[in-house]
């Protein structure tokens, strides 16, 4: 398998081809090439409500919104874009807009006529989801490839025809059985079932689409979205199509952003996306701004200069494409608690939140320092040096102090660990340095949980310790929830929160 990035260690943008959605002179935009990250929402109302979908659009623009999606379930909810299209146009706003398809060839052909980009979902457009299972012979797999080409070209050529762009938007949990029976329901089936509608749209010449793979579970989610990057490198240099992020159904308030920002974040920090969308079940406005803190965070939380490292830069410390949790002996970290081995991650405080914090704690309380920084007997090391370990029970972690990002000390600790053939526990820190400019709540949030969800997605980490959030009681909850966000702890209900459109009825089951 190819490399996912271009380093592990230092940040280089991915460079994907240009795709142009609408007219970039009169509001549209382009996304990859050296363009900036897109923002982009969708409206939630119903499609067949003209005005409420020209305002939420309105809304939307407003706060920074460059591409809004909106729902088109039905042949009717297609044809009605038209007039949406037509009141923006006439109140001056050319932002461009996009019909999201699912399960009608027919909605999408329709919608093409009228906005400037067409997602499709391959798992469920014009495919089998019965959830049967079968053994499918070489010959009956490619005959279904040909059914699906005959109801997926007529698009193609139109949105070629017409210049428009299109999004491939595999969503985990909605593969079709015939991807289910040969690959499950895993990353790699989500990746294989982009590929084959890729296939198509190329064998017409039409190339001006991005891809995504979204999940609700940011570990699903990042591991689908190396795998495509990778698989596009393997392919060869004209598949360097743009990819799209975003963690679906995140949820809302804190927990919507920890999960948003562990899988779109530390993506953005590899180097890999060219727009997103926040799914938040809140008003769509409230997602831009968590968008721009994401996009924003990144020149703070990357080094775009190779780090100065004493002899061969080391590869990935583990799988970057299946989740594994690095190995480590069960080790104290104080006389009460220890960590690694089969222990959960734990959670450490500096001494000064822990005497804010230790009046307030009940014995019986979920969310609890479990050790003090100060007190710690922890190796502290410069990564990008050669250094020596007593023993494999030693706690280790990165020197304060040092002009690193923190993802890159991280994963050159663990690597040179791996080189010197040793196990020993890690304690991550959402910073070296503390930041030049006081940081707002959701700036922390933002990049505390990138820095430390990108790291425990990756396998490293024995314990977590949060000190760009100021506020003693905040951080500790931010550091339960970023590793209830990454399924490393459960401290508390997890909800898989669907943001609502137009597809469904408010406050209706199902998924989207």
């Amino acid at each position: 398998m190819s490399d996912y990035c271009h380093s592990p260690y230092f940040y280089q943008r991915r460079l994907a081809r240009e795709v142009v959605v609408g007219d970039p002179q009169r509001g549209g935009v382009i996304i990859g090439g050296s363009h900036p990250v897109v923002r982009q929402s969708m409206i939630t109302c119903d499609t067949m409500d003209t005005e409420a979908c020209v305002q939420q659009t309105l809304d939307l623009v407003a706060v920074g919104c460059q591409i809004v999606r909106v729902t088109a379930p039905t042949i009717r909810h297609a044809a009605n874009l038209e007039h949406i299209v037509r009141e923006l146009r006439a109140k001056n706003c050319f932002v461009p807009l996009v019909a999201d398809i699912h399960f009608k060839p027919q909605a999408a052909m329709e919608a093409a006529k009228w906005v400037e980009k067409i997602r499709i979902n391959p798992g469920n457009y014009y495919d089998s989801k019965k959830f049967a299972v079968k053994e499918y012979t070489e010959d009956e797999y490619q005959a279904s490839l040909q059914v699906i080409e005959e109801k997926f070209a007529p698009l193609v050529k139109m949105c070629k025809d017409l210049g428009r762009a299109m999004r491939i938007g595999t969503n985990h949990g909605s593969l079709s059985d015939r991807i289910m029976n040969q690959f499950g329901d895993t990353p790699r089936g989500m990746v294989e079932s982009a590929l084959e509608f890729a296939v198509m749209a190329r064998k017409y010449d039409f190339h001006n689409f991005v891809f995504s793979m979204k999940a609700s579970n940011p570990k699903v989610m990042v591991e689908a979205y190396r795998l495509l990057a990778a698989r596009l490198n393997e392919l060869g240099p004209d598949w360097n199509y743009p990819i799209h992020l975003g963690v679906t159904e995140a949820g809302e308030g804190e927990d919507g952003r920890i999960k948003s920002a562990v899988g779109i974040g530390s993506l953005l920090a590899d180097g890999v996306g060219d727009t997103i969308r926040v799914s938040l079940t809140e008003d769509s406005p409230h997602e831009i701004p968590v968008c721009e803190g994401l996009i924003d965070a990144i020149e703070d939380l990357v080094d775009r200069s190779q780090p100065e490292y004493e002899g061969k830069l080391p590869g990935f410390p583990g799988d970057p494409f299946e989740y594994n949790k690095r190995p480590a002996p069960e080790s104290p970290l104080n006389e009460n608690i220890s960590g690694g081995g089969e222990k959960p991650i734990r959670v450490v405080v500096t001494q000064a939140h822990w005497d804010q914090l230790a009046p307030k704690i009940r014995p019986g309380d979920d969310v609890q320092p479990e050790a003090i920084y100060e007190d710690l007997q922890i190796l502290e090391v410069d990564p990008r040096k050669p250094f020596q370990v007593n023993c494999e029970t030693q706690w280790i972690t990165v020197q304060d102090g040092l002009d690193l990002p923190v993802i890159t000390a991280f994963r050159l600790l663990a690597a040179r660990l791996k080189e010197i053939g040793s196990v020993n526990p890690i304690l991550l820190k959402d910073c070296l340095n503390q930041p030049k400019a006081s940081l707002t709540p959701e700036q922390a949030l933002l990049r505390t949980s990138s820095q430390l969800g990108s790291l425990l997605v990756d396998g490293i980490g024995d314990a977590i310790l949060v000190r760009l959030e100021p506020g003693p009681g905040q951080a500790l909850r931010l550091a339960y929830n970023i590793l209830q966000a990454v399924g490393s702890r459960s401290f508390k209900t997890d909800y898989v929160a669907c943001p609502s459109c137009g597809r469904r009825p408010p406050g209706a089951a199902g998924r989207c």
